[in-house]
């Protein structure tokens, strides 16, 4: 089976085929550059570019892939969460394809594709199985859960209000770094080394919970951007201490998760998961407690449309069919819902990436 997957859920026009679970091609075209004045992504503007690049990316995908566009047996794209405007131009593009080949369309959970990229041929050092723990780390989502089969996904934890990379976005822009704050936060760490540190909150929420909050966090950043300690010389220091605050909460939720339901494999996806120091830290934790940590490529942890190849072909073998009207499960958020408590101070609009 070849299937053709699309991803279009925020500032990503994705397209992908897939051949029994290995990714012959995969083309990525990002309009962040465009977003970077504005310190998030503009919903509008990221429509607009997926109607102008979408058949472009497409035909790339297929040629890189060898492959003819009568060949395709499967269309899988992505329905949600993201932004409405965006989901609705890859659904449209997908629906049209599948009406014009005669061969049904599935809508794919981004969430999920994301800790499914793992299960891409060569994404990963080894080939994972079920059941396992499923932690996605990106710039909209951080998530845990209990995933027993492909189609068996059970949401544990969930953030209540900024997701990681959101507050990587919005303490970068505090301190002037630009945008997108994961990768320039990452750097500024690093030279860092290991001179001094700010003891900057990690918040755990109730007992027992496996819920994120990183609202915190990123204000204390704020009222530290503010106070005589902080110069330009300090920023790697900050950097450095803001993002193991993040990564400690998340690396010891991530773990108790696999404690509480007795799982000894953890797979990760999202766009943070790429980050260096938190790839240390979940390896070495991972080490200390037997379990089996699987993170993919950085290709496959950012938004790509092979994860959601690979998933629709999975979930396509196991029986899933195309839903009445694709549309009509078309969803904004992860589920459940978040409780927002975030301070609001920012306006970046990167919510959903």
């Amino acid at each position: 089976m070849i299937t053709l997957g699309i991803e279009t859920s925020c500032d990503e026009t994705a397209c992908a085929i897939i051949k029994n679970g290995k990714a012959l091609s995969n083309v990525v075209s990002s309009s962040i550059h465009l977003h970077k004045k504005y310190g998030g992504v503009i919903p509008e503007i990221a429509s607009r570019c997926h109607i102008e690049y979408i058949n472009a990316v497409l035909k790339d995908a297929i040629k890189k892939a060898d492959v003819k566009l009568k060949d395709i047996d499967l269309v899988a794209v992505t329905n949600g969460p993201g932004l409405a405007g965006s989901l609705l131009v890859g659904i449209s593009f997908a629906k049209a394809l599948g009406y014009a080949l005669n061969i049904p369309v599935i809508g794919i959970d981004h969430l999920k594709a994301h800790i499914y990229a793992n299960f891409i041929k060569g994404a990963a050092k080894d080939n994972p199985g079920f059941p396992f723990i499923g932690l996605v780390v990106s710039g909209g989502h951080t998530s845990i859960s209990l995933c027993r089969n492909v189609g068996d996904f059970r949401f544990l934890g969930n953030t209540q209000d900024d997701a990681a990379g959101e507050a990587f976005d919005k303490v970068a822009k505090i301190m002037g770094l630009g945008y997108p704050g994961g990768p320039i936060i990452e750097k500024k760490a690093e030279r860092a080394g290991r001179a001094g540190n700010v003891n900057f909150p990690r918040t755990y929420l109730q007992k027992g919970s496996l819920d994120f909050s990183f609202s915190g966090v990123k204000t204390a950043v704020l009222y530290f951007s503010k106070t005589k300690d902080y110069t330009q010389k300090a920023i790697p220091v900050v950097c450095r201490s803001f993002q193991e605050a993040v990564f400690d909460v998340i690396v010891d939720k991530s773990f108790e998760a696999c404690r509480k339901h007795r799982i000894n494999m953890l797979l990760v996806g999202g766009g943070v998961a790429s980050n260096k120091r938190f790839c240390k830290k979940m390896s070495e934790r991972a080490l200390n407690c037997s379990v089996s940590l699987f993170v993919p490529k950085k290709c496959y942890c950012l938004d790509n449309a092979a994860m959601i190849g690979v998933l629709g072909e999975a979930l396509y073998a196991a029986g899933k069919r195309p839903a009445a009207d694709l549309k009509d499960t078309i969803r904004l958020r992860s589920r459940p819902e978040p409780r927002k408590t975030s301070t609001g101070f920012s306006k970046a609009v990167n919510h959903w990436r």
